[in-house]
């Protein structure tokens, strides 16, 4: 088993079939088939289940992907640490829900600290991948969410990926509409106002596991419903559609894609919780404890 073979695995398993995924590797299709079946061999399982329909993932398979993707997530550390000719440069990475304070956290670590040379990133990404990001220390510090609806979920992925969660904030639901949706005056909205206009919810992964959802009443049965990955497309569905959104009311002036919305107070109660994680027995950097202040400024619990 080699570090080729796992990101092999995790581009297959991404891809809808092993053409696909070797013209992105840049591998011949048999050479690529001959390294997966020579590692299925290696550990005694079957990995991908290969029909004349393209390969799925067995039972097996899933298991041993989530590994394989700690495991390079880990080795991509070390490589981008170790073994770039950056390595002289200052490093901090910051994994995020979907949150304007989380960026301006980090922007404000960038003005205070003044370094000279550094790689900092920024991963607005969904709940699982900012979980994931910190257990393999892509990212010193996530920030995560979550409702009555998932939040034993959550909090039991907290206690398998060994996080620390710290809470900073709990919000009451609000719906996000245009500024001339005909509700936009309304000081407070129900669901069963909104029975009529389509629901845009983040999607969350590729199964639309909506117990992984940052969004609040994740498990109410929406009659009208787009799911969308990209924040701008989902305010253009809101804005072409007379649609809406459910969060937390956090509405940044400054934040340009947000222009044009406006939050209502949701009658129906599902408060979220929103706060940072960081992996169980490492240490922050300098740049990750002035982050961690940073973001304490916010703190209301």
């Amino acid at each position: 088993m080699n570090i080729n073979q796992l990101k092999y695995v995790l581009e297959i398993a991404a891809s809808s079939s092993m053409r696909e995924a070797s013209t992105k590797l840049y591998v011949s299709q048999p050479a690529l088939s001959a390294s997966i079946h020579e590692l299925e061999e290696e550990i005694g399982i079957l990995i991908f289940e290969r029909t004349n329909k393209g390969i799925s993932l067995t039972d097996a398979g899933r298991e041993f992907l989530s590994y394989a993707k700690n495991a390079v997530g880990q080795y991509e550390v070390l490589e981008q640490r170790y073994l770039t000719t950056d390595c002289d440069k200052e490093r901090f990475s910051v994994s995020t829900q979907h949150y304007n304070f989380a960026i301006k956290a980090f922007t404000d670590v960038i003005k205070e600290m003044a370094p000279e040379k550094y790689i900092f990133s920024v991963h607005e990404t969904k709940t699982k991948e900012v979980l994931e990001d910190v257990r393999n220390l892509k990212s010193e510090v996530g920030i995560v969410s979550f409702s009555g609806s998932n939040e034993a979920l959550i909090k039991k992925l907290f206690r398998d990926y060994q996080l620390e969660f710290t809470p900073l904030m709990k919000r009451d639901t609000y719906v996000y509409v245009w500024k001339d949706h005909p509700f936009a005056g309304k000081s407070e909205l129900s669901i069963e106002d909104m029975i009529d206009y389509s629901c845009i919810s983040f999607d969350q992964s590729n199964d639309s596991n909506f117990y992984l959802t940052e969004e609040a009443m994740a498990d109410y049965d929406f009659e009208k419903m787009i799911r969308s990955d990209d924040r701008a497309t989902t305010m253009e569905l809101i804005a072409e559609l007379n649609g809406y959104s459910i969060g937390s009311g956090m509405l940044s002036e400054s934040d340009a894609v947000l222009q044009g919305l406006i939050a209502i107070k949701l009658t129906e109660e599902d408060p979220l919780t929103i706060g940072y994680i960081t992996r169980k027995g490492s240490a922050l950097s300098a740049y990750g404890r002035k982050y961690v202040e940073q973001l304490m400024k916010y703190k209301e619990l």
